[in-house]
């Protein structure tokens, strides 16, 4: 483990940074790039980088880079065009682009709209959830859009009870390398609920195991029929899928399951599973409602009688930066990709658009991502690119209060509290890849825009599909990766600072 690094220690035992001219004193407007002084970094590779990286025995790929975040004078980088996979790095990016598309007080909108007349409260018509791309809506909304139903007058439904998913491309994963039972890998369509998880939960008891398969919150627990779950007797593989059209049917392996647990597992038709939970609610409300059906083609005439709006998109992007959410990367990435012209075939094709708008908005030309999460490991980004991109948004304070601040260390992994080097950066990991990007601010106040990316492919590469949950080896290289990363900011603040 890497001890706390000092100033004295960084200059004299591990050898100084060359340094290429005087730092600039009146900032730019903008800089669409880490500034160069007569076509040549600001900062060259030295000693005491190299030795860091060499002493975490890392395999793979190491490429940072580091600038003052208010000039965009480069510091110091290794590999810094070195494209790598960012993983949850990317939100960062994705942030960007959802705020600068959409607006900061950007609000989602889920409907309840209606075709035909209401007389003496009967429906004549379709009653139809219009999902528009919230990704935090919850069970907790649904019952409110289900008491708001009767509050406008509606008895009762007597044509089809209809979702609508089509405002975002249907994706069956998010990642589709990723094992099936993997709830960060959801499906994603224009209508989500607490996540696209259901909530499975087990307990042994004489005549077997019973199981419930619900979409809880802390209010209301509403069991699942579109959901299902077969327990049969084997030791693996601990979970299978099947798609059964109107159902998602899992199993689970009896002797993995001990006397009781729970988890959640990802929902592969989102459509059903809020109709599902909402035909539930509505009966709660006295209002029955046949089978729902998915929607994608809404009609021209349905009237809205009931609205849900979410929160700002500027609390949304910072609830995901914190906890890292795919699902909400995707849809806020996949929102902006739509509200710029027709709505985008798939994931991948939104993902190359905001990459094309990176480029341009930010120069950053080496960046290209296959999704706005980072789960998807053939995403590539260069640490320089998202420096530059860092550099030119400080300016506009649109990203560091968002930012989750970056928990330090001692040797044993204690949390220092009162480590005098302050971070507020995104993480992302994927076995055997780990990303840090964000600010650092020395403890005189001089603050660092940084990105630091390390990857071993090939051995990723290797790990069979099914056993990505918790491949051998990864959580230590990952470890070790962390180790680095922390290294690597106590260097900065020290000779920077």
């Amino acid at each position: 483990m890497f001890k706390l690094v000092s100033r004295r220690f960084v200059l004299t035992g591990l050898g100084a940074t060359t340094i290429a001219g005087p730092a600039i004193g009146n900032a730019p407007n903008s800089s669409l790039r880490p500034q160069m002084r007569n076509g040549k970094p600001l900062a060259h590779v030295d000693v005491g980088a190299g030795a860091l990286i060499q002493a975490a025995g890392l395999s793979g790929a190491v490429a940072f880079s580091v600038a003052d975040a208010n000039t965009g004078r480069l510091l110091e980088e290794i590999n810094g065009n070195t494209a790598l996979p960012p993983a949850s790095v990317a939100k960062a990016l994705t942030t960007l682009y959802a705020l600068e598309v959409l607006g900061a007080e950007y609000r989602f909108t889920t409907r309840l709209m209606t075709t035909g007349a209401v007389q003496n409260g009967i429906l004549t018509g379709d009653l139809i959830l219009v999902g528009g791309g919230d990704p935090t809506l919850t069970t907790d909304n649904l019952a409110s859009m289900a008491a708001g139903l009767k509050s406008a007058g509606i008895r009762e439904v007597r044509g089809a009870f209809l979702v609508y998913d089509g405002f975002l491309p249907h994706v069956h994963s998010i990642d589709a390398q990723q094992p099936d039972q993997l709830g960060y890998s959801p499906a994603v369509s224009g209508i989500a609920l607490n996540y696209n998880r259901v909530h499975f939960e087990w307990k042994r008891s004489s005549n077997g195991y019973a199981v419930t398969m619900d979409a809880r919150t802390k209010r209301y627990r509403p069991a699942v029929q579109m959901a299902r779950m077969k327990v049969v007797n084997r030791r693996v593989p601990v979970y299978t899928y099947a798609d059964r059209n109107d159902a998602d049917q899992w199993t689970v392996a009896s002797q993995a399951l001990g006397n009781s647990g729970a988890r959640w597992l990802p929902v592969r038709k989102p459509a059903l599973y809020a109709g599902d939970v909402f035909r539930t609610l509505a009966r709660s409300q006295g209002i029955v409602l046949s089978a729902p059906k998915v929607d994608r083609a809404l009609a021209k005439e349905a009237k809205t009688v009931v609205q849900h709006h979410s929160k700002a998109l500027r609390i949304i992007v910072k609830g995901m930066l914190k906890y890292s959410n795919n699902l909400t990367a995707e849809m806020v990435g996949m929102t902006a990709s739509a509200t710029q012209g027709s709505k985008p075939a798939s994931l991948k094709a939104s993902a190359a658009q905001m990459s094309r708008w990176a480029g341009k908005r930010y120069g950053m030309t080496g960046t290209k991502l296959v999704d706005h999460s980072g789960l998807g490991d053939a995403s590539r980004m260069t640490p320089g690119d998202l420096v530059g991109a860092l550099v030119q948004v400080r300016k506009r304070g649109i990203l560091k209060p968002l930012l989750k601040p970056f928990v330090m260390r001692d040797a044993k992994r204690r949390v220092i509290k009162s480590h005098p080097i302050k971070v507020d950066a995104k993480t992302g990991t994927l076995n055997f890849v780990s990303g840090l990007a964000g600010y650092l601010t020395a403890a005189d106040g001089t603050e660092l825009a940084f990105a630091i990316f390390t990857a071993d492919t090939a051995t990723r590469g290797r790990i069979k599909r099914a056993d990505r949950e918790v491949p051998q080896g990864a959580r230590t290289w990952n470890r070790k990766s962390k180790v680095l990363q922390q290294a690597l900011i106590e260097r900065w603040g020290a000779l920077y600072g």
